[in-house]
């Protein structure tokens, strides 16, 4: 049980594999025990892996254990809806994606799922396939979602909507206000295909209120009538609806005002500025400490510029987002609220480091192996990234930092696009740096994780030369098709043809062109790849343009000399 003035539900849990050998349901719930449950709420979740497709309990785990993690990650001003929405097509692209990669033979990773967030006296319930949510209210039984089956000639089916199924996923959704006294029911259609509604409300009803020898007796009454698949329940009681009134929670951060500029010395939210940090036209960083665990932690404060724009503060709401999301040790990490915030702000961890671009500037020719191993672990942080669906699409030298033990964090999320969600579309995400930005972002077409690599193709280039692979920034379609890769060895000799056909491979202007995979980068730079066509093959005007137009300068000047002689003898 969990307690709290504000909302409270009992809840009941059993799984097991029944005649087959191997248990592929998935179920979870998170019940907050601190100010989260009064923000975020309750989440609760079961799914069922498609038995055909390639690993279904990989499928069904990863729908569980995202939704259950992901969702209270999300920034706490987005309605549910949206938060779910994000976090479920997030979850189905993931789905999606590594089906379409794997040597799967077209099975793919599929699974149902079914999740409700108890929020605000109200339940909110997302749903795809065929597991089921019902409620008892009273004496009444009701089935809270559609089964989305296809029925087949001779008695055959298959689902017709899954999480994992197509790259745009259907999900229905529902709201239904809490009653003290609902009993909410989740079921696999290994318990609700082999009981009927009634059958179900007369064996909950037996039980008394003792939730886990409810779900028990459901397993087992299924099992006794012929179930051949596996069984899953999950049952809660609404205890006490929690309060409905707005007014009881936070301001949105939409609605949060903006922090004043600070100097050292001044609170906020039980923080004490110690120093700012630095400072750009999107905001300020602080050095700060909490005054109740002494805990060092920099505070991100949105710039004043931006009070009256809604798709920056929307922006700042994203950044705060993925830096709850991304667990890794090389993207920077932000943290709930210990407290409700009165202004709008992130607390992050607190990385004494510089920037790459400090770095680049204090090392202008670096050992290549410090140069592998900088890279190397921003690829880890773009990885962390790219699982949850998250693609960076402003990285540059600014946005990267590191320590003097040699740790590397990816910083700055504010460009940052979660590929699989309608919100966050090309149209309405900033455009990264032109130095660095690939050039279908920059020009409004879909970005990928293509994106990313041609992007960390450029800082390598750069660690490496001191220069930039095309001499400049991409600011137009047009300027595209007229772009020349400068080969890296004209900008420093040393640098072997191998690795210099690698960070031409991932600077590619085409993306479909490009190094495929973070990994295959990775490994182009320390050891030569065959397959890489190396740069001195090519001609002249492409290695090195400026050595061919100064050689054709040289050669149009001996012959107009020997023209203006020959013309001068005759004369």
């Amino acid at each position: 049980m969990s307690s709290t003035a504000l909302l409270q539900i009992n809840i009941g849990q059993h799984s097991i594999a029944g005649q087959k050998h191997r248990n592929e349901d998935s179920y979870g719930a998170v019940i907050p025990e601190d100010r989260t449950l009064e923000t975020k709420g309750i989440a609760i979740a079961i799914a069922d892996g498609m038995s055909s497709c390639a690993s279904p309990k990989e499928a069904s785990e990863t729908c569980v254990r995202s939704f259950l993690e992901d969702y209270y990650a999300t920034p706490e001003s987005w309605t549910v809806k949206r938060s779910v929405a994000t976090v479920l097509k997030a979850i189905n692209g993931w789905l999606y994606s590594q089906g379409q990669r794997r040597d799967f033979d077209d099975r793919g990773l599929v699974s149902t799922f079914s999740g409700i967030i108890l929020r605000q006296g109200s339940a909110h319930i997302f749903h795809a396939g065929d597991s089921r949510i019902s409620r008892l209210r009273g004496s009444t039984h009701e089935q809270l979602t559609i089964d989305h089956r296809l029925r087949l000639s001779g008695g055959l089916d298959h689902l017709s909507r899954a999480m994992g199924i197509s790259q745009n996923p259907e999900i229905d959704y529902r709201f239904e206000p809490l009653v003290k006294g609902d009993i909410f029911i989740l079921t696999t259609d290994g318990i609700h295909d082999f009981l009927t509604p009634r059958e179900i409300a007369v064996s909950v009803a037996k039980a008394q209120n003792d939730l886990d020898k409810a779900v028990n007796q459901l397993v087992k009454l299924a099992e006794k009538k012929g179930s051949t698949d596996n069984l899953t329940a999950q049952i809660f009681a609404v205890i006490e609806c929690g309060k409905t009134d707005a007014a009881s929670l936070r301001a949105s951060t939409a609605t949060l005002p903006f922090p004043p500029a600070f100097h050292g010395g001044e609170a906020l939210d039980g923080y004490s500025i110690i120093r700012p940090i630095s400072e750009s036209s999107r905001g300020q960083v602080y050095l700060a400490k909490d005054t109740q665990t002494d805990e060092i932690v920099a505070i991100k404060t949105p710039s004043l510029n931006f009070e009256d724009d809604a798709d920056y503060i929307n922006d700042f709401a994203r950044e705060e987002w993925i830096g709850r999301l991304i667990a890794s040790p090389n993207v920077l990490k932000i943290f709930t609220p210990k407290r409700q915030p009165k202004f709008l702000y992130h607390v992050t961890e607190y990385f004494d480091g510089k920037t790459l671009q400090q770095w680049m500037l204090d090392n202008p020719k670096p050992d290549l192996e410090n140069v592998r191993s900088i890279v190397a672990q921003i690829v880890l942080g773009l990885r962390a990234m790219h699982r949850k669906d998250i693609l960076h699409l402003d990285l540059k030298p600014s946005n990267v930092m590191l320590n003097t033990q040699g740790l590397v964090k990816l910083i700055d999320f504010g460009s940052s696009l979660a590929a699989s969600t309608s919100e966050d579309t090309p149209s309405s995400v900033r455009a990264g740096t032109a130095d660095y930005a690939a050039p279908e972002h920059l020009i409004g077409a879909k970005p990928s994780s293509l994106s990313d690599i041609f992007s960390l193709g450029v800082i390598t280039y750069e660690m490496l030369t001191g220069s930039l692979p095309y001499g400049g920034g991409i600011k137009s379609a047009k300027q595209i098709s007229r772009l020349q890769y400068l080969p890296a060895k004209t900008k420093r000799p040393e640098i072997p043809d191998w690795i210099d056909a690698a960070l031409e491979q991932a600077v590619q202007l085409t993306p479909q062109r490009r190094t495929e995979v973070l990994s295959a980068f990775v490994e182009n730079l320390r050891k030569p790849n065959s397959a890489l066509k190396i740069t001195r093959d090519r001609p002249l005007l492409e290695r090195n343009p400026l050595l061919f137009w100064k050689g054709l300068s040289l050669v149009l000047f001996a012959a107009c000399t020997a023209l203006i002689l020959l013309m001068g003898i005759k004369h």
